[in-house]
């Protein structure tokens, strides 16, 4: 069973204290999780208020499988308002 990871750095710039970024961030982790099933963590730059490093994790029967979900993850997250992805990083286990 692969298990397909995916680093995401994001820049978010309304963001002007943590308080909004923490707000901005549990709204897209949960719509995430509810929309795709997925595991989700802020992994880095949780000190920065317009930066965020997030790891999405999921385990499928096949590689494919999980690249595809992943991709329609990355393109999700291309359009939330307010977000932008600065970098990710795909990778399998």
């Amino acid at each position: 069973m692969p298990i397909g990871l995916l680093e995401m750095d994001l820049y978010l710039p309304q963001c002007t204290t943590r308080k909004e970024k923490r707000v901005i961030l549990n709204g897209l982790k949960t719509k995430m999780r509810k929309r795709f099933n997925v595991s989700v963590a802020e992994i880095d730059s949780q000190g920065l208020w317009q930066r965020a490093t997030l790891m999405i994790v999921v385990a499928s029967a096949d590689t494919q499988g999980a690249n595809s979900l992943l991709s329609h993850v990355v393109t999700f997250v291309e359009r939330e308002r307010g977000v932008h992805i600065l970098d990710y990083r795909l990778s399998f286990l």
